[in-house]
């Protein structure tokens, strides 16, 4: 669990990515490590980075909607275009869980 100043702390630094303003290393390096032990806190960390590498993402929209549910990739060198049939759609929506994904938040 993230306490207040932990997540004020992530908040102003996710709102910065997003607006795509300069991030001092050692506050990524913070958040980064924040990110891996804290599902949350890497949770609002995805979704800014997607934020910020999707332009023209628009509410309502199909990026905001994945943003939302926080589904796939934030990279979008790792987007998939024209998937052909089940097993493209099944991969898509999986997501590789790190070793200690049952850890609780």
């Amino acid at each position: 669990m993230l306490s207040t100043k932990q997540r004020l702390k992530l908040e102003s630094i996710c709102n910065r990515i997003t607006k795509a303003v300069e991030v001092e290393l050692d506050e990524m390096i913070w958040v980064s490590k924040l990110a891996k032990a804290n599902g949350s806190a890497g949770e609002m960390l995805r979704k800014a980075r997607r934020t910020v590498a999707t332009p023209n993402m628009q509410p309502g929209n199909f990026d905001d909607f994945l943003n939302q549910m926080d589904i796939g990739f934030v990279d979008p060198c790792n987007h998939r275009n024209n998937l052909q049939g089940v097993d493209d759609i099944t991969q898509f929506f999986s997501q590789d869980k790190p070793d200690d994904w049952r850890q609780r938040d």
